[in-house]
């Protein structure tokens, strides 16, 4: 299918690497919860990396728990019901509301919800355009945490699809955003490590 805008989120990043092919029963389990042009994206690309493993499209049910013990007690809590569509290396989670789409990013390294407050109940109109639009938005400069993602990879090696670059000590904890401080560590015990330590404040875009 020609998408002209999702078009422009390859011409950014890439083609994808790291394809995981995405199975029948998780394109049922998601048909009529996430966008059919969503669906769509994962037919022709599977869950994969882009730009050398800056962003991912990833398999939201691995992210279920993740969600839930990272929204609990927020401000959005209870909106909607939150998936998680795409991350980057560095730990964005980029979530997707079933009845109103791409409004919120969950920045776990800086322990930040990002959303307007005062769209972040709006009904998406049309989900399919919003998801398309979604992609083409994402940029190398807002997904590269202070511009390390090259010095990252060239130090520490690319990522597995379970894996992520992650600052010890946590910035939570007083560490600094620096490649000194970057480590390769598994992404759900690295996310659950950081929630622990503290909730996500809230920010805006």
């Amino acid at each position: 299918m020609t998408d002209e805008l999702f078009d422009a989120f390859i011409e950014t990043f890439g083609r994808g690497k790291i394809r995981q092919q995405v199975p029948e029963s998780a394109l049922s389990r998601y048909r009529g919860v996430l966008p059919d042009r969503l669906l769509e994206i994962w037919r022709e690309e599977g869950w994969s990396s882009y730009g050398n493993g800056l962003v991912w499209i990833v398999d939201p049910q691995a992210y279920e728990g993740i969600v839930e013990m990272w929204l609990r007690d927020t401000p959005v809590a209870g909106i909607d019901k939150y998936h998680v569509i795409a991350r980057t290396a560095f730990g964005d989670l980029f979530l997707w509301g079933e009845g109103t789409g791409p409004k919120i990013t969950l920045s776990c390294p800086l322990h930040t919800l990002i959303f307007l407050p005062g769209r972040v109940e709006k009904r998406v109109e049309n989900a399919d355009r919003a998801v398309s639009i979604f992609f083409t938005t994402l940029s190398r400069a807002d997904c590269d945490k202070d511009h390390l993602f090259k010095r990252a990879l060239k130090r520490l090696g690319p990522l597995g699809a379970e894996e992520m670059y992650g600052f010890e000590p946590a910035l939570i904890a007083g560490g600094e955003m620096s490649i000194d401080h970057l480590e390769k560590v598994d992404l759900y015990v690295h996310l659950s490590i950081l929630r622990q330590l503290g909730a996500p404040r809230v920010g805006a875009f």
